[in-house]
């Protein structure tokens, strides 16, 4: 039944045949079955995901930004995870950018026609000024979107770093990749349906990556988010009380201190941690990357010089 000359993506999986015979008890083992193959397969390219991170970190402390790319579910997941960076770590939306084929509108409407233009997805990365300082990760499951591809082109003949995300090991675009991570998690449950399995997968790396590449710049503190937008009441409130669990201060003092450091959590937990002015907090961050535990031990050296 299975047919190894499809691609990966493209296989009937043996393990879901005559699925449509089973109660719904069992479809869900079944389902449950296949995703828990995923993790194991993101944990086998943990090496190469590192080094795309590595890239990462480089490019935005060279004040570069990261771009995503894809089409269908994969172009969705890199817009989705673009989106969450500005509020979960206090960025610049313009930081981590998702671009999708077919714009907007294939947010929520499948536009299966846009991925088959490879100049749009360069025109696309032109108009947002994409330069050799920036990084590229093409996200696809069956690795084939020209529009993928044509982009990833572009970005190679400027000198960008590019990666790629892809379920397939013959992928055509790990051909125009820097960073070519496979994610081997073998024919879908459905014949085709790279939502599933597929998209489970480009879901954990990307979170890996921009996850791992905003701790390497000083945005967590420990296991914190400590540079959340305070961009509504919950998010103000959640601001209060972290830095009342960092400094043990009081209710009173923690409204005291987000007042002075203007809603910066870092700031106002080195200003009680370390009884020094709003001013000396932001020099100290700076002087070490965004890090707090940077900056703590920094203050150290500072009072006691060897």
């Amino acid at each position: 039944m299975k047919n190894t000359s499809l691609p990966t993506t493209e296989q009937r999986n043996p393990l879901s045949y005559r699925i449509d015979t089973k109660s719904t008890m069992e479809i869900l083992e079944i389902i449950n079955s296949e995703d828990r193959k995923v993790p194991l397969a993101v944990h086998e390219r943990l090496s190469e995901i590192a080094a795309l991170v590595d890239d990462v970190v480089s490019s935005f402390l060279a004040g570069g930004r990261l771009f995503y790319i894809g089409a269908g579910t994969s172009g969705r997941l890199g817009v989705l995870d673009a989106s969450e960076c500005p509020p979960t770590f206090g960025v610049s939306p313009s930081m981590v950018q998702g671009i999708i084929a077919g714009g907007e509108r294939a947010l929520t409407t499948a536009i299966e026609s846009a991925e088959d233009d490879p100049e749009a997805g360069v025109e696309e990365l032109k108009q947002r000024s994409f330069s050799e300082k920036d990084v590229l990760v093409g996200i696809t499951a069956s690795g084939q979107a020209p529009y993928v591809i044509g982009a990833m082109s572009y970005a190679q003949s400027i000198r960008a770093k590019v990666g790629a995300i892809s379920s397939n090991e013959t992928s055509k675009v790990f051909e125009h990749a820097d960073h070519r991570i496979y994610i081997a998690v073998g024919a879908e449950i459905i014949t085709g349906s790279t939502r599933m399995k597929s998209g489970t997968a480009q879901k954990l790396v990307l979170n890996m990556i921009t996850t791992a590449a905003m701790i390497r710049i000083g945005k967590v503190y420990n296991n914190l988010m400590v540079d959340l937008l305070p961009l509504n009441a919950k998010l103000v409130d959640r601001s209060k009380r972290l830095i009342r669990e960092v400094t043990g201060c009081t209710i009173e003092e923690s409204e005291e201190l987000y007042t002075v450091s203007e809603g910066n959590i870092r700031v106002a937990m080195l200003i009680f941690i370390l009884d020094v002015n709003a001013h000396k907090a932001r020099e100290l961050l700076s002087k070490s990357g965004g890090s707090m535990n940077r900056a703590l031990d920094l203050m150290k050296e500072e009072q006691h010089p060897r």
